[in-house]
């Protein structure tokens, strides 16, 4: 009996320290899954997205927990997106209530009065976010009271044992009452194993208490030491199928990956291990030891794995930041074009494209920093092109009034129903302004445009329908006065019958008849000139200054009449050139004559400057005199 005892004391000892070793390794596994469950955390800026795609991307989690069931994971993944979203749409609500605002305002100049309703798909964001977050709170709280109800019945079944423990000491040695106990015993055993897990403070207290009062029944029990062998020995068997199964699962890496799938199928195993009584003392260890190197297998894959999946989170890390470090320097990024804004748009989209079609995950930490930076450089960028277009369409608001303002003027000088000169130069110069002011607002563009262009055509077409008169008499007056050229040009080739006083005729009758079509204007003009040139060269009894006398008399009297002085300010321009000339040719001489020194040959020499000067002084006092002629008449 003392040396059962002893045995039984070792074996306790060796299931103690097992169970300890069994706890350390659970405890592994479960922060090794957790950890890979947050290592495939999506990487994405949920501010870049629009509300349809935010609804879309909640109501794919909930369809994901319906048709799965719901587990913590999928909730744990659900409600995060949730969380990140939240702030977006905290943005997206506010943004929408200060723009209707605006709207508003400016309808109404108040803010009394103002009601806000966020549309359907920002309502439709909320909902799904709360019934993301009421998931998770009604799945956390039947946990927790799952947790305590497992927590009472244990603890009802530790009161149980203990019971049966003191019923034990007091019973005597009855076959039958040992094994009505025996009963109880198992019985307490297999709802313990039944019993799901509890809150984690209270679980090694309770397993450290159940091996306890197991180990005193066990001791207590001296007696069915037998069955405990028996018993130990079916032990041994299931936890060797266990075995067995546990190295299949690690044979099995020969022909496929390790996979989460896999590793929870081995902490189920590893579950029924822990629930399965003491083996013999001689097999607890050796069978532990198998169960350990079949499991440390599966371990070492899964850590072999995860090594190599570090490495490609390195080699997507180090793609990132190339592609983030490419897109820096558009932060900074400035242009007044809209056409340049646009083009390095395209270039910062393909970036981002880029960075998005990169799926592999990165080192949580740093990836997680990276892409932090990376949506915040692309936030910049995007948040100085929509300050630019905001500055841009606010010029354009002010060059919406100055194009109204130039409308309501034209408009104003239609009204008159005047078409004076004036009033015509008011409008080409409102047209002129029109074109100096920028562009306008898209959705204004062409109902301004069009009421200006009406405006102006009104005017235009007034102004054309009361000119048709006039159009009718400058054509009459363009006849005559091709009718006189025509007969100046005869009179010119009759030689003997020309006269002064018949030009004079002439050109009394020229400056009777009235103004031509602008159109024939010059032609006319030159046409008269020349005609008239003609007429005073064939008057024979004139001299060459007499004749270019009447010449400029006769343009003079055409400017006076109202025709073009382009002519005369030719001829004008030439005579300054002359009268210049002259100035400068009187002058050298005049300098010269005051060095010739007394003698015959001098005489000679000075005699001949002063005649030069005496002509050219001669010349310029007619120049001067055409030059005043000209310039009395322009």
């Amino acid at each position: 009996m003392a040396q059962e005892q002893h045995e039984g004391v070792e074996s306790n000892a060796q299931e103690d320290l097992t169970q300890k070793t069994i706890d350390t390794l659970e405890i592994d596994l479960n922060n090794e899954l957790t950890e890979e469950l947050e290592e495939e955390a999506p990487d994405v800026d949920y501010s870049q997205l629009s509300k349809e795609q935010l609804v879309n991307l909640l109501e794919n989690e909930l369809s994901l927990i319906n048709s799965e069931g719901v587990k913590p994971t999928s909730l744990k993944k659900a409600e995060a997106l949730a969380r990140e979203i939240r702030p977006v749409l905290d943005h997206i609500k506010q943004s929408d209530r200060e723009t209707a605002l605006k709207v508003f305002v400016a309808d109404s100049g108040s803010e009394d009065g103002f009601e806000f309703k966020y549309d359907a798909e920002t309502q439709k964001i909320d909902s799904l976010s709360r019934e993301i977050r009421g998931l998770k709170n009604t799945y956390y709280q039947s946990v927790e009271k799952e947790k305590e109800k497992n927590f009472n019945v244990k603890t009802s079944l530790l009161q149980r044992l203990r019971t049966l423990l003191e019923e034990e000491g007091t019973r005597e040695t009855d076959p039958s009452g040992m094994k009505s106990s025996w009963e109880e015993f198992k019985k307490i055993q297999e709802e313990w194993k039944s019993a799901g897990n509890i809150a984690s403070p209270h679980n090694g207290t309770l397993w450290a208490t159940y091996n306890a009062l197991i180990d005193r029944y066990f001791s207590n029990r001296n007696i069915y030491f037998e069955l405990k062998e028996l018993d130990r020995r079916r032990n041994a068997e299931l936890k060797s199928e266990l075995c067995k199964k546990v190295e299949d699962l690690a044979k099995s890496l020969e022909s496929r990956p390790m996979t989460k799938e896999i590793l929870a199928e081995a902490n189920h195993i590893f579950e029924e291990y822990k629930h399965l009584g003491p083996a013999p003392k001689e097999d607890q260890e050796k069978l532990w030891q198998r169960f350990k190197v079949a499991l440390d297998q599966l371990y070492d894959a899964q850590r072999g794995q995860f090594a190599e999946q570090k490495k490609s989170m390195q080699e997507n890390y180090d793609q990132k930041l190339k592609i983030y470090e490419a897109i820096v320097p558009f932060t900074t990024y400035n242009s007044g074009s809209i056409k340049e804004w646009n083009a390095k748009t395209k270039e910062v989209m393909a970036f981002q494209d880029q960075w998005v079609a990169l799926k592999g995950i990165m080192p949580r930490e740093e990836g997680k920093e990276l892409s932090k930076k990376f949506w915040a450089t692309l936030k910049t960028f995007f948040h100085n092109k929509g300050e630019f277009f905001r500055q841009l369409e606010s010029k354009r608001e002010q060059n919406l009034e100055l194009k109204n303002q130039l409308c309501t003027d034209a408009e104003a000088i239609l009204a008159t129903g005047e078409d004076t000169a004036a009033n015509t130069q008011k409008v080409i110069e409102l047209q002129k302004k029109w074109k100096a002011v920028g562009q306008v607002p898209e959705k204004y563009k062409d109902t301004i445009y069009d009421r200006f262009k009406k405006a102006c055509d009104s005017y235009f077409d007034q102004k054309r329908s009361k000119n048709k008169e006039v159009e009718a008499e400058f054509e009459e007056n363009l006849r005559r006065k091709i009718d006189l050229i025509e007969r100046i040009e005869i009179a010119a080739a009759n030689k003997d019958e020309s006269s002064l006083d018949l030009l004079s005729a002439f050109k009394s009758e020229w400056t009777s008849i009235g103004f031509v079509p602008k159109k024939d204007m010059q032609t006319t003009q030159k046409r008269y000139i020349a005609a008239v040139n003609t007429y005073v060269s064939a008057i024979g009894k004139l001299s060459s200054k007499e004749k270019e006398q009447a010449v400029l008399e006769s343009e003079v009297e055409l400017v006076r009449d109202g025709e073009s002085s382009r002519g005369l300010f030719r001829k004008e321009n030439d005579i300054k050139r002359r009268v210049s000339q002259l100035e400068n040719d009187i002058s050298l001489w005049q300098n010269n004559i005051e060095f010739f020194a007394k003698s015959k040959t001098s005489d000679r020499l000075k005699a001949e400057f002063e005649r030069k000067i005496s002509s050219a002084q001669a010349q310029l006092e007619e120049l001067k005199h055409q030059l005043s002629i000209i310039q009395e008449a322009i």
